[in-house]
């Protein structure tokens, strides 16, 4: 008996650290109601802090907000996404007033118009003003919600920067809409559309239909993915969807994977740490974040010189890594194989000894760096 207390008040204290999950009732002057909020701040989220978070808006957040917040804590935390703060609205028997279009243009009307503006004049700002947020922001919605998110796509700046749109039920204008929007757009968005062979089937046609009309356009600026499971329901369709739609809009901050490096970085007729530099630049612009550069990364790009043997990058990448990680021997080692490989081992001998004083990282301990030195003077007699 004791021991299962014992793992009772460990699983409370456990859950108790990691779980930030905040309950609000927000009232909007906009609906002349309450709304309840779920909000999931990240793990060792601290307001003191001078870190900040991108934003995802839950629409139908009574039954959307766990399956979201669950992905973004589970990805974050393998540093597949960044950390963000999710924010559900729970809507439960609202969902249809608030989404109310009109029959003539397919635009919000009445409540849903008040709902639009309640979510983009009074609940982004709350949320701004009281956490730590970046300016990138993704809504998720699913049915008539996913339906309603596109219509912050009609602002001539857009609310949100992408948009996971689940098993729309699109209104009759919606695609027109969107495909004429899609053509002009100057900075980057985010679209992820996704329906089933179970799906409803009116919501089926307008989502490959739609699928269809993007899919003709040429516009760089549109980070597009669409996915058509086999065998999902349109109620269990979300939990199938999520997962690859954060997949596929964080996909630039995701470690460098084995597809990346073979069909991207082989490929390349340029610098890989050229190609390694944009990468994490782009994560800057696009999510606002300064990620420092993964070591599974400068390994990648190692590999690929080697692979390549185009040794002379080895002292761009050994800049970089100097800069990234300062206090280390990573810096020191890519330079002192540059050294070595273009025809200086004398120098790249002392940069290996010189190393000794910097911390070991990614398994290049002073042990290496010591045999390597050893190596050059056994060779050359120096």
């Amino acid at each position: 008996m004791n021991k299962i207390i014992l793992c009772f008040a460990l699983f409370f204290i456990t859950s108790s650290t990691y779980s930030q999950t905040i309950y609000e009732n927000f009232h909007s002057n906009k609906l002349n109601e309450d709304r309840q909020l779920k909000i999931l701040l990240p793990r060792g989220y601290n307001k003191d802090d001078s870190k900040r978070y991108p934003l995802i808006i839950v629409f139908d957040g009574d039954y959307l907000f766990e399956a979201v917040s669950g992905n973004v804590d589970y990805f974050s935390y393998w540093e597949d996404m960044p950390e963000a703060i999710v924010v559900g609205i729970k809507q439960e028997d609202r969902r249809y007033d608030d989404s109310m279009f009109s029959e003539q243009n397919s635009l919000p009307i009445e409540k849903g118009a008040a709902f639009f503006e309640f979510i983009g004049m009074e609940l982004i700002p709350y949320i701004n003003n009281s956490f730590k947020t970046e300016n990138f922001r993704v809504a998720v919605g699913h049915g008539e919600t996913a339906n309603f998110i596109n219509y912050y796509l009609l602002k001539d700046v857009p609310l949100f920067q992408a948009y996971i749109s689940i098993s729309p039920n699109l209104a009759p204008k919606t695609s027109e809409y969107l495909t004429e929007r899609f053509k002009s757009f100057q900075t980057k968005i985010f679209y992820y559309l996704a329906t089933s062979s179970n799906d409803v089937p009116s919501i089926k046609v307008g989502a490959e239909s739609l699928n269809k009309n993007i899919t003709s356009l040429d516009n760089k600026n549109l980070l597009y993915n669409f996915d058509n499971f086999e065998g999902p329901s349109h109620y269990s369709l979300p939990a199938h969807a999520i997962p690859k739609a954060l997949e596929s809009i964080f996909f630039v901050f995701q470690p460098i994977t084995k597809k990346e490096y073979n069909e991207s970085i082989l490929k390349l007729d340029t610098s890989p740490v050229v190609y390694l530099t944009e990468k994490y630049q782009m994560i800057k612009d696009l999510f606002g974040i300064e990620k420092q550069i993964l070591i599974n990364d400068f390994k990648a790009i190692e590999a690929a010189i080697e692979k390549k043997e185009e040794f002379k990058y080895f002292e761009d990448l050994g800049n970089l890594a100097r800069k990234e990680y300062p206090d280390t021997l990573l810096g020191h080692y890519y330079l002192a194989r540059f050294y070595e490989e273009t025809g200086d081992p004398k120098k790249a001998m002392k940069m290996y000894r010189s190393a000794y004083i910097l911390e070991e990282i990614g398994g290049i301990t002073k042990d290496l760096m010591l045999e390597l030195a050893d190596q050059i003077k056994a060779d050359f007699g120096y």
